[in-house]
């Protein structure tokens, strides 16, 4: 349990010149972790010194992303079941303060406005017409073809308010909300492409591994198949590759976000947010 009178003790004494005093304090409110967060924000509400302006939002900051971290990791080892969960960690990672009940409950609206709408028997296509139907034109969700680098693409809660994303954005929260009714919606990592394949493993299909056909989430849900994913990588120069046709990996989905994060920051020379997303990539493997 954390004490008050300690941590306003310790808070006071950031602004100490003396580097080894500031190290251990430093240390020392770091381990508190976000329970320290308050009495942080309050100090510096009442702050007037530029030493402790400055360290105070940093150290903030530091334990924020030690837990964006610790979650991150947490998420990873425990076999990153849940995709909506790990795409919430990584917005923490710029909206720590966000309440993500709300993201929880625009997700679930989505679902319930599809859900009405579902017919019994439907068939995988018209089940996908009908997502369609509602995610992009009763819900107004687009691809972000004016700004596509913008980071705010690959943040959860920002997709969500503005209806604009990218291609793995837009398709995360399309395959999360199928799966939520049973609709075997998954993704697969094209290179330079990021698309959803409908799975059946019960029926007989042409294509590998049980798929009926490929979404794109980016152009309204558009429904394509297998032909196209191999002109695709033909004009790509790519050799086949199973990867590049069947579902992947959670992980791989949060990877690839991360990527596209590195990319968005190096383009606005943001070197701090690329070096912190890099520690974030490293937790998920290398590969």
């Amino acid at each position: 349990m954390i004490n008050p009178s300690e941590v306003h003790s310790l808070i006071r004494l950031l602004d100490d010149t003396d580097t080894e005093v500031y190290e251990h304090v430093h240390k020392k409110l770091l381990s508190y972790g976000t329970e320290a967060i308050q009495y942080l924000e309050s100090a510096y509400e009442q702050a007037f010194d530029s030493v402790l302006q400055e360290r105070i939002p940093n150290l903030v900051h530091e334990i924020q992303f030690d837990t964006v971290k610790n979650d991150l990791q947490l998420w990873y080892q425990s076999g990153a079941f849940d995709l909506l969960q790990g795409i919430l960690i990584i917005n923490r990672y710029q909206y720590p303060d966000l309440d993500e009940q709300k993201v929880i409950n625009q997700i679930e609206a989505i679902k319930r406005d599809l859900w009405l709408q579902m017919m019994n028997e439907a068939s995988p296509v018209e089940q996908i017409k009908l997502m369609n139907h509602v995610f992009y034109a009763i819900h107004g969700f687009t691809g972000n073809t004016t700004n596509h680098r913008d980071p705010q693409n690959s943040y959860l809660s920002q997709v969500l308010d503005t209806k604009r994303g990218n291609q793995i954005s837009l398709a995360i929260i399309y395959s999360i909300i199928c799966q939520k009714l049973d609709i075997p919606v998954y993704g697969v990592n094209l290179p330079q492409h990021f698309i959803l394949a409908y799975l059946d493993e019960s029926r007989e299909t042409e294509l590998e591994g049980g798929i009926l056909f490929y979404i794109n989430a980016f152009n309204k849900g558009l429904i394509f198949g297998r032909r196209d994913v191999d002109m695709f990588l033909k004009q790509l120069n790519l050799k086949y590759d199973k990867q590049f046709y069947e579902p992947c990996a959670n992980a791989d989905i949060i990877k690839r976000v991360l990527r596209n994060l590195i990319s968005a920051y190096e383009h606005l020379g943001s070197s701090e947010k690329v070096d912190e997303l890099n520690e974030l990539l490293l937790i998920l493997g290398t590969n």
